[in-house]
């Protein structure tokens, strides 16, 4: 393949950026701070890719459906599906992920310290409203050495906390397609107890046909103060999405025809899906004297969960869902010889029990079971980190984490006999990482790590598993391997001029036995393995133009091939499917003193290959969106009226590509030029 070169425009604001000369030197840029490496770290002696987005860049003037408005600025990330509530975010960091049918893997998901990603590795963000999140952490790169199972990296969601003066605050959007969403959320301190509680309503028909989805969701955090050294939080969640319908992947010709339309089978089917769940998570912190720190966390969640697929033969699944689990870690700060040294020990339980049924689909009526059956996957994780500063300007890190990862299926559909299995994984994992100040803003840095993967039991499958009416067999429970994959990385990040902030990544990794998808049928998948290598430049920046401007840029690019095939040797030297070669993101805002906001933001996506094969492509895109508000007072209200237009060039694009899909069905076209508009009301009490 040529390589595809980055649009000049995109390349000239790139260049502007780094070769700028701000008019005035003044150091408006935040200290950020990050904790998604289980040390409370300055981003600058973090020896690894990370990045942050804050509340600000979150919530204010956005629609709020999705994780990617606002993290679409991380290089490294590509997101997809964000358009089809019954697929929920796609997202892929570094390849990691993108095999993924429905859902996050390869990622781990943690949402105010508590594990959104399962046992078995499947993760998902449908159950956080954007409306109450303050922060999100992004660590880039594998961090099986922190968090186990984990090629891809780690996305760290964390809640707003009540302020000091209480207040209440409702708010209301409106937008295209018959976009409604309602938000009531509350929050402030009263004596010890520091509570922040948010409702949300979203209902909505979609840009395609049977794309509905209706959900309401709760998240509610209170945090209890024993004392000035110890004090635990409490998480309660809940979410109730009685509808989220799937409009289908569609062939090429159709999307030409009317990317409107629904796939013919999905509407005889009913494709969609509904689920409710509720978790409930503690954490508990206390400083032991000045240099020693405790948490330990506990969690439990229920999910009931059934979908109808656009087939007949085992079209509908159905689980019902416990997870639980806790760990703990401990913090140790002190000098060794003279030295600054910071040392964290840990250790994370997760046990998961998801009871499966399966059963015909009679055109959108459940009809005879054809798999009941009890899965079963717990993780044990014991892990290490220490910083150890050799000078005052060098650091030295060293992790590593042993897993233990036992999953099972246990058969209780025994008409065709007993089909259970077992499957027993454990995996070493260290990281070594350097990070030099060689000038006061500045840092370069350097590590090495290896992971691993397990495959998630919808990967391995189970009894009884095909894909219906297309005569392919799903790979046996003991057919996929877990993947492993080493990684060597360096990268400089700092502030110039006082005015910009940069962080540049080069990495390689190699993974071996990558759990590839290899056909799709409505969200069922068959997985084998393949070795894959990896490598990638990664590149963002922000600039205070004026003290009221501000510019963001990003760029990514990654090679992804197949090495080795030993199912499919044809695709050896191909790139990884629905994967783009290239990103370029920027935006431009601007925020008045008085109150007064307006954002552009333009994204380029490069081709994506559909199929392993590399024979069906999703062309490029350039998406451009328009955000502007207004935050003003009269006395005790703030009242915040925001409106947006996105893809305010009308540009015709897939939002979604479902790798190797049966009979060419690849494509799920994005909305057009769409609309939205609301207002925030809120009152603080004195």
């Amino acid at each position: 393949m040529r390589l595809r070169v980055l649009p000049v425009h995109a390349l000239a604001a790139l260049l502007c950026l780094i070769v700028a000369v701000p008019v005035r030197a003044e150091n408006i840029m935040d200290e950020v701070v990050v904790t998604a490496t289980r040390m409370q770290q300055k981003l600058g002696d973090v020896p690894v890719a990370a990045s942050v987005v804050n509340q600000q860049e979150i919530q204010q003037g956005r629609q709020e459906l999705g994780l990617d408005e606002s993290l679409n600025k991380i290089p490294g990330l590509f997101m997809m599906d964000r358009y089809n509530f019954a697929q929920d975010l796609r997202i892929s960091i570094r390849g990691a992920g993108s095999r993924a049918t429905f859902g996050i893997r390869g990622i781990q998901i943690y949402i105010d310290g508590i594990p959104a990603t399962t046992a078995d590795g499947q993760g998902g963000v449908d159950d956080i409203d954007l409306g109450s999140a303050s922060r999100v952490e992004v660590i880039r790169g594998p961090a099986s050495s922190l968090y186990g199972s984990s090629a891809g990296g780690v996305i760290s969601i964390f809640t707003e906390a009540g302020p000091q003066t209480p207040f209440v605050q409702a708010a209301a959007t409106l937008g295209s397609y018959n976009m409604r969403k309602y938000q009531l959320k509350a929050g402030g301190q009263y004596n010890k107890l520091n509570y922040l509680v948010n409702l949300s309503y979203l209902n909505m028909d979609g840009y395609r046909q049977n794309n509905q989805v209706e959900q309401t969701e709760l998240n509610s955090k209170f945090r209890y103060d024993f004392s000035d050294d110890s004090n635990l939080t409490v998480i309660v969640n809940a979410v109730d999405s009685p509808t989220a319908n799937d409009p289908g992947s569609l062939p090429i010709n159709l999307v030409k025809a009317d990317p409107r339309q629904a796939w013919s089978g999905n509407l005889a089917f009913h494709s969609g899906e509904s689920l409710t769940q509720q978790r409930v998570g503690a954490v508990y912190r206390r400083d032991i004297g000045e240099n020693q720190h405790l948490t330990l966390n506990n969690f439990y969640l229920w999910k009931d969960f059934i979908t109808y697929l656009p087939f007949q033969s085992e079209g509908v699944s159905a689980f019902q869902r416990f997870f639980y689990g806790g760990g703990g870690k401990y913090d140790f700060t002190t000098p060794i010889w003279g030295h600054n040294n910071d040392l964290t020990i840990g250790f994370d339980i997760e046990i998961q029990r998801d009871n499966r049924q399966r059963y015909n689909n009679d055109f959108g009526i459940k009809g005879p079971m054809t798999q009941n059956q009890l899965e079963a996957a717990e993780s044990y994780g014991v892990y290490f980190r220490d910083q150890f500063s050799i000078t005052d300007n060098l650091l030295f890190s060293v992790g590593g984490r042993y897993d233990i990862v036992d999953m099972a299926i246990h058969d209780h559909f025994l008409s065709n006999g007993d089909q259970s299995s077992a499957l027993h994984f454990k995996h070493f994992n260290p990281s070594v990482g350097l990070v030099w100040h060689f000038l006061p803003n500045m840092s370069l840095y350097a590590n090495y790590g290896t992971a691993f993967e397990t495959p998630t039991f919808t990967e391995v499958g189970g009894p009884s598993q095909d894909l219906g009416a297309t005569g392919i067999n799903l790979a046996g429970f003991n057919n996929v391997k877990p993947q492993t994959a080493e990684s060597y990385e360096i990268g400089l990040r700092g502030r110039a001029w006082n005015r910009v902030n940069f962080d540049f990544a080069a990495y390689t990794m190699k993974v071996k036995d990558e759990v590839v998808n290899v056909a799709t049928l409505g969200n069922r998948g068959e997985f084998q393995n393949a070795d894959t290598r990896r490598k990638g430049i990664e590149a963002e920046a922000d600039m205070a133009i004026t003290d009221q401007i501000k510019l963001t840029t990003s760029y990514t690019y990654s090679h992804f091939k197949f090495r080795r095939f030993p199912t499919n040797p044809a695709a050896e030297g191909n790139w990884l499917p629905v994967i783009p070669q290239q990103q370029f993101y920027a935006e431009l805002a601007w925020r008045h003193p008085s109150g007064v906001y307006a954002a552009v933001e333009y994204h380029w996506v490069d081709q994506i290959y559909a199929n392993n094969a590399n024979t069906a492509v999703s062309d490029a895109y350039n998406v451009a969106n328009l955000r502007f508000g207004d935050d003003f007072n009269i006395d005790n209200l703030v009242i915040s009226p925001y409106a947006g237009v996105k893809n305010f060039t009308n540009e015709k694009y897939n939002g979604n590509v479902r790798p190797n899909s049966y009979g060419g069905r690849y494509y799920e076209p994005a909305p057009t030029r769409n609309v939205y508009g609301g207002i925030k009301v809120r009152y603080n009490f004195n």
